[in-house]
């Protein structure tokens, strides 16, 4: 079975970041038709590209985090063990990426 988003902020926080990239990518066609400076263009373009990198960096670790949540059973585990530990590091790289 194929890997969903199932955590709902997560989801939230995915589409909404696509949602963003979205519109950077309709000014950069609309700075185009209008005959924007190409210098102005390419920015806009490099923000499109960071906005997608951002988004895929985020979906990447939301996979991991769900990996490692099938795998590795936390129900019985007490906390602070080292996987528990793993998944807040996660928790709190994932809060610090743009």
């Amino acid at each position: 079975m194929a890997e969903q988003l199932l955590e709902p902020q997560a989801r939230t926080d995915l589409l909404n970041r696509l949602k963003r990239a979205e519109g950077q990518l309709r000014g950069v066609q609309r700075m185009i038709e209008e005959g924007q400076p190409l210098v102005d263009v390419a920015n806009q373009m490099a923000a499109v590209r960071k906005a997608l990198d951002s988004t895929q960096v985020r979906m990447t670790v939301c996979f991991v985090h769900y990996e490692l949540n099938s795998r590795f059973s936390l129900g019985g585990n007490a906390p602070g063990t080292k996987l528990e530990g793993l998944m807040e590091e996660m928790q709190d790289l994932l809060s610090k990426v743009p």
